[in-house]
């Protein structure tokens, strides 16, 4: 059909895959449990909700600017101030329809053949998958369970050559759960000042879900790479918006026209009334995220309490986001096969580490955006399989 040989380069996103068929099989009446999708369970907020329906009927129903509203551009800046404690230009940050354009764009603008990026494995797929789509060599990092799923910033920076254009990282993690050391972060902002050129993009989508007081570390506490850094936050996780499709990139200066062109040319403006309700989301009541970041915080004791006494599987407790990756190599199964026995065959949906990564051998994901009931019985199911792996 002539189509573009690229295409065959791009991956996709499993969780995606394992939502549809969970979604059939219980269409076909199995019982099914859904541990595998990355979303909050809770909804979004009611005045959230309400500053958007507020919006569509004032009228807020046509083009915004490419970059976004100025009273939201704005918002984003004073959260940032609020939470990262550093003051940033409103005109550096550019609204997006969800998390995964700031990050396509800036593999985009970096991504060729004979550049490498570096990127987290396991980690989010798309990073690895749009990097394979720009042209350019995936490099990974290895999150070691031994660390925490952390990383050593000297082996990080022993990565870099003549060729590498951008590093990726994300912490709190997905899939991992893990934080990335604060003694790692500034040992890798320290290296990276004999690296000019090397631009990095930090996903710090999950940046208010963090637990036992552990606050989050975001690489825009080190400003001598400011000038070359890239910060992707959003709406989905912290506000339980991921349908809406909202989120913002912080870019450097000379970056920016870069990144608005892409705007214009991929999307021209997020939608009106999405970005009325961001205000009220970065502006309003915050108890709403205290009060699932509590529910999360319970749950995730349950899940690695349960997982930590079955036959073959061991949990690290994750220090961030609401996933718990699973160690399963002593069970004798592929991550995979472990993947698909308890969805097809106990109604278990979770993710396989594969689907993140070859390092994500021997581990599943498990989402605990679900209720302690519902984690409970998906653990009962979970616990049967394992015992009957090892001969219980």
């Amino acid at each position: 059909m002539g189509i573009s040989a690229k295409m065959s380069k791009l991956g996709t996103e499993t969780a995606f895959d394992v939502l549809a068929r969970a979604a059939k099989l219980g269409g076909d009446g199995m019982d099914v449990i859904n541990l595998g999708i990355g979303q909050p369970d809770f909804p979004t907020p009611a005045p959230i909700v309400d500053a958007g329906i507020r919006a569509l009927s004032e009228g807020h129903h046509g083009y915004t600017a490419a970059n976004g509203i100025v009273e939201l551009r704005e918002a984003v800046a004073a959260d940032i101030l609020k939470y990262r404690k550093v003051a940033v230009n409103p005109d550096n940050i550019l609204i997006m329809p969800g998390g995964k354009v700031t990050m396509s764009f800036a593999i985009e603008m970096f991504g060729e053949v004979g550049a490498e990026i570096l990127y987290p494995n396991p980690g989010f797929p798309i990073y690895e998958s749009m990097i394979r789509y720009s042209g350019a060599t995936p490099i990974p990092i290895p999150l070691l369970e031994e660390n925490g799923f952390s990383f050593d910033a000297d082996h990080v920076l022993s990565l870099i050559n003549e060729n590498t254009r951008l590093i990726i990282l994300n912490t709190p993690a997905n899939p991992t759960g893990g934080v990335i050391e604060e003694k790692e972060l500034k040992k890798l902002a320290e290296g990276l000042e004999q690296h000019p050129d090397v631009y990095i993009l930090s996903d710090e989508i999950y940046s208010r879900m963090t637990y036992d007081g552990l606050a989050h570390v975001s690489m825009l506490s080190f400003p001598q790479i400011r000038d070359r850094l890239i910060v992707l936050d959003g709406w989905s996780k912290t506000y339980a918006m991921t349908g809406w499709r909202l989120g913002w990139g912080l870019w450097p200066d000379k970056l920016v026209p870069y990144a608005t062109r892409l705007c214009v040319n991929y999307h021209s403006c997020v939608n009106a009334a999405a970005q009325y309700a961001g205000i009220e989301a970065l502006t309003g009541d915050q108890s709403p995220v205290d009060e699932m970041m509590a529910a999360f915080d319970e749950r995730r004791h349950l899940i690695h309490g349960r997982l930590n006494t079955m036959p073959g599987i061991t949990c690290t407790l994750p220090k961030g986001a609401f996933y718990a990756f699973a160690n399963i190599k002593e069970t004798g199964l592929s991550s995979r096969d472990m993947q698909d026995t308890l969805l097809d065959d106990h109604g278990v949906a979770t993710i396989s580490g594969t689907s993140f990564g070859a390092d994500g051998e021997g581990y599943i994901r498990f989402s605990y955006a679900n209720s302690l009931e519902n984690i409970n019985k998906a653990m009962d199911r979970v616990e049967k399989v394992a015992q009957e792996l090892s001969g219980l």
